[in-house]
């Protein structure tokens, strides 16, 4: 089966890569939105996600990598909600700021341009491989 791309977005004054490579693994749960939830469950073990910060920075600044798949939610209190477990891969060397992604054109179809709400989305190997080129990063 084909490894697939995913970003997902954080905001850091709450919880940032920084406190994310300290745990060395975390469960990425509180997501209360249908679309990104789906999308959790979609995650399989070794796919590979944008770690971006929302809100303040509006940056991706690592890779992270899927370890657990798809559980309920601990955090959930009520309703059919679901979390993973992701582990940082690595910083990228230079952050890609959202200012950058909108303005090439090899990324004007990124989902994270016109869903900007949403928490969890995919992303294509192309739209992956080029932030990852404009980050300075090779895995």
């Amino acid at each position: 089966m084909a490894m697939k791309y995913w970003l997902v977005k954080q905001e850091p004054s709450a919880w940032g890569w920084p406190e994310f490579v300290a745990e060395g693994q975390s469960e990425w749960d509180g997501i209360r939105n249908y679309q990104a939830r789906n999308y959790l469950r979609a995650m399989k073990r070794g796919d590979l996600a944008l770690f971006y910060h929302s809100v303040t920075g509006k940056e991706v600044v690592g890779v992270a990598e899927v370890v657990r798949e798809a559980y309920p939610d601990p955090t959930a209190k009520q309703g059919d909600w679901s979390a993973v477990d992701l582990k940082p891969v690595t910083p990228l060397a230079r952050t890609v700021t959202l200012e950058t992604i909108k303005q090439d054109r090899q990324l004007e179809d990124l989902p994270l341009i016109r869903h900007t709400r949403l928490s969890v989305m995919p992303v294509t190997a192309k739209h992956f491989r080029r932030i990852l080129k404009l980050g300075a990063t090779t895995l």
